[in-house]
């Protein structure tokens, strides 16, 4: 009885954990989609500095973690100290610049497909640069994404989407999604760096590091100077007041999708966050067309499945990897 108990608390974990993060990026997807492509006020002015959401998606995800450190920390707990941040919030500022400025040039649903095809720039690293060998499935997981991804970024896009865009350009729009996805690269492995180095560096330690990092940069970046444009940003804010809420609620959510994720890593692992994340990606495109009104085409929703498929699949191979593992370290015990 007591197992079976704790087999039904896991279940309400981990649809807890489900929850709380579809609803969270869901809302920042669709309160994204709305910053970006929406006019506000009587001369129906758009919202050009989006590079802004990421300066105080920063600030506000360096106060929830200075929070959280402080209610749960039990003293100097030996992780990163924050200063060694430094190189990854160079990257970790400028790809999200990329990729929310890719917003003016295409679709949300395109932005969210590029975003998710990471696999491809990774293997190209790792076969060119690193010399490794990927297994024929790993392949087929890539041709699947890449060929998705392809084919949405040639099909014709609906004249109501475009309309919706500030300056539509799919080369350019792809090409920051992919440079995104390039300097989130080196984020990663900076960031697993630091994390070899130093072992006790929890979730919040690296939360707040990146984050304190990305305060200092966008910053310079958007007030350094006279005629910055983060000036222009805070002014249009207080002319639009509702555009401050929308931007208010997308850091917020941003915080919270954190905490969910951190949960789930540490409750179920990093393979069943993948696997949340990626179906929340799928929902987020099937919202955005739905409730945003940018439809999609049959051949275009034929793209999109041919790339959560090959994401699906990726996570398969990773779960039958680590079953192998499992098994081996049983009898080796």
């Amino acid at each position: 009885m007591e197992s079976h108990g704790t087999g039904i608390r896991r279940v309400m974990v981990l649809a807890f954990c489900v929850a709380g993060i579809w609803s969270a990026y869901i809302y920042q997807g669709v309160l994204q989609e709305t910053v970006s492509t929406k006019r506000f006020g009587p001369n129906n002015e758009r919202f050009e500095h989006l590079a802004f959401l990421n300066l105080a998606q920063n600030v506000v995800c360096l106060i929830w973690s200075f929070m959280m450190i402080k209610i749960w920390s039990s003293g100097n707990s030996g992780g990163a100290p924050w200063w060694s941040f430094w190189s990854a919030g160079i990257t970790n500022t400028i790809g999200p610049a990329m990729g929310i400025e890719a917003l003016k040039y295409i679709s949300y649903p395109a932005q969210v497909l590029a975003k998710s095809s990471k696999m491809i720039p990774v293997m190209l690293m790792g076969a060119i640069v690193y010399g490794i060998r990927y297994t024929v499935p790993e392949y087929v997981c890539t041709l699947l994404v890449a060929g998705g991804v392809s084919m949405f970024a040639l099909l014709k896009t609906s004249s109501k989407t475009i309309s919706k865009l500030a300056h539509p350009n799919a080369p350019a729009g792809y090409g920051l999604c992919f440079l995104n996805l390039t300097f989130d690269g080196f984020t990663n492995a900076t960031q697993d760096s630091i994390k070899a180095r130093y072992p006790k560096t929890s979730a919040w330690d690296i939360m707040l590091g990146m984050n304190l990092w990305g305060t200092i940069y966008n910053m310079i970046f958007m007030f350094g100077w006279s005629n910055a444009s983060g000036f222009e940003a805070v002014q249009f804010c207080k002319q639009h007041p509702e555009a401050a809420w929308d931007i208010l609620m997308y850091c917020l959510c941003g915080a919270v999708g954190q905490n969910f994720i951190f949960l789930t890593i540490s409750r179920f692992g990093s393979l069943t966050n993948t696997t949340i994340t990626t179906t929340r990606k799928f929902v987020s495109i099937v919202v955005s067309s739905v409730l945003s009104g940018n439809p999609l085409s049959t051949k275009q929703w034929t793209s999109v499945i041919m790339v959560f498929s090959g994401l699906s699949f990726q996570i398969y191979l990773k779960w039958r990897k680590l079953q192998r593992m499992s098994k081996k370290k049983k009898k080796s015990n």
